[in-house]
């Protein structure tokens, strides 16, 4: 019987194309505009360390002016980053299973002494960046821990400038120029690009990974700052970059890997007698407020998605249900204008229930058609992000879950908006419409 349900549906379609167009538009709008912010909304608020988020935290220590908090919020909160002192104190830990201070920062780059130059995006780090993020490689690996003490010249590439300067071929053993110094290449990443950035989202929450990844003490040793947030409270003298790196100044990064409550309370007991420590030479004079984020707490506190995601995607919610409510108006029009023929159907024995599966059948044709139109508009919308907006380039795009997801929600929406059509027209009395023939 579905098999002649489905054809029914088909006649009744072609025989009605304008009301059948008008409900299936009703749908593909709804769902087009609805999925693309829910596409934009997920990738924004997904876990960009999935399998140990929970074991990756951000740092925060309060050295704030005690009058004025940095963030009023929660009655004020720690500053996001870490002044270098502060950082290096954390370095001497072995508590944390990884851990590492960074930095974003920008260097002339050439692959020789006659290529020509380019700007490239770099991240100072540990060597211990690598293995806490789950940063995979194509060729060799990170630095280890000698050459985070010696500020040695290494530098991996992403697997971007590895296509760039090296046509993709293992370049472990070769070396770039980076500000005029030469840097021995130890390793090539693989294809790698955390959405967001959650590990400085200074630089931006959507935007690429660095060109190149260096040992964080090199621009420490070439007495650089950082190309990002540096924010300061207190006056001081600075004459020297000695004098900068020992201020009150906050503007490197500071993660650690803590695979247990166990290891995490150590560890939190540690930075908050290294707080009291310093209390007692004048500094961090705030009420204690030493935090621990993991990956998603991080992302939350740092507002990753804002409030205007939110809104935009309530709203797009909202819009979705307005087309349904429209969607069952146009269908019980078109369902209650056969009242006659299912009357007689009726009269001649078919069941309430035989005619809920014709009607249900047609319903579920046009939500899948209305659903097919609604994937392509996500699309288009999709792509019209993508070129507007040129940091959501890597976020508005359909995976197999929102595929999936746009499929379900179009099922729902029509068998929503076909209930009460279909209940209604199965409940028509034969014998009214037998005497008006």
């Amino acid at each position: 019987m579905t098999a002649y349900y489905f054809r029914l549906a088909l006649k009744s379609i072609r025989r009605n194309p304008l009301l059948t167009g008008l409900m299936v538009g009703a749908i593909a709008l709804g769902i087009g505009v609805s999925m693309t912010t829910l596409t934009l909304y997920y990738v924004m608020s997904s876990n960009p360390l999935p399998f140990k988020g929970e074991q990756v935290f951000a740092v925060q220590f309060d050295t704030w002016d005690e009058d004025d908090p940095y963030d009023n919020r929660e009655g004020g909160s720690p500053p996001p980053q870490l002044t270098y002192r502060d950082a290096a104190a954390l370095m001497t830990s072995d508590i944390p299973t990884h851990q590492a201070t960074m930095l974003h920062r920008g260097f002339v780059m050439k692959k020789n002494i006659e290529a020509q130059t380019e700007h490239a995006s770099a991240r100072a780090t540990y060597g211990d960046f690598f293995p806490m993020f789950d940063v995979p490689f194509q060729f060799g690996s990170g630095w280890d821990r000698t050459a985070d003490a010696d500020a040695a010249r290494v530098v991996v590439l992403s697997a971007e400038t590895n296509n760039r300067l090296f046509g993709g071929e293992n370049s472990v053993g070769e070396t770039i120029i980076l500000d005029g110094e030469t840097y021995d290449i130890v390793g090539v990443l693989d294809h790698w690009r955390p959405s967001p950035l959650f590990y400085d989202l200074n630089v931006g929450a959507f935007g690429d990974t660095e060109d190149v990844f260096i040992p964080f003490m090199v621009p420490i040793s070439l007495e650089y700052g950082a190309h990002g947030n540096t924010n300061c409270w207190k006056p001081e003298v600075i004459d020297s970059y000695q004098d900068f790196l020992q201020s009150e100044c906050v503007w490197v990064q500071h993660w650690v890997q803590l695979d247990n409550a166990e290891q995490k309370a150590t560890f939190q007991s540690f930075m908050d007698g290294y707080a009291l420590e310093q209390r007692e030479l004048g500094r961090f004079q705030r009420p204690l407020d030493n935090r621990l984020n993991d990956v998603m707490g991080w992302m939350e506190y740092r507002e990753v998605v804002s409030d205007d995601n939110r809104l935009l995607l309530v709203l797009s919610l909202m819009f979705l249900l307005i087309c349904l409510l429209n969607t069952v108006g146009l269908m019980l029009a078109k369902f209650i204008n056969r009242a006659p023929l299912v009357g007689v159907r009726r009269a001649l024995g078919a069941s309430r229930w035989d005619v809920i599966q014709q009607h249900g059948v047609e319903v579920m044709l046009i939500g899948a058609i209305g659903g097919l139109a609604g994937l392509g508009l996500a699309y288009l919308g999709l792509l019209a992000v993508r070129s507007w907006y040129r940091n959501y380039e890597y976020l508005a795009q359909l995976d197999p879950v929102m595929v999936l997801t746009a499929i379900a929600i179009a099922s729902g929406s029509a068998l929503v908006a076909g209930l009460y059509p279909t209940w209604r027209i199965s409940r028509i009395q034969p014998a009214v419409h037998l005497k008006a023939q």
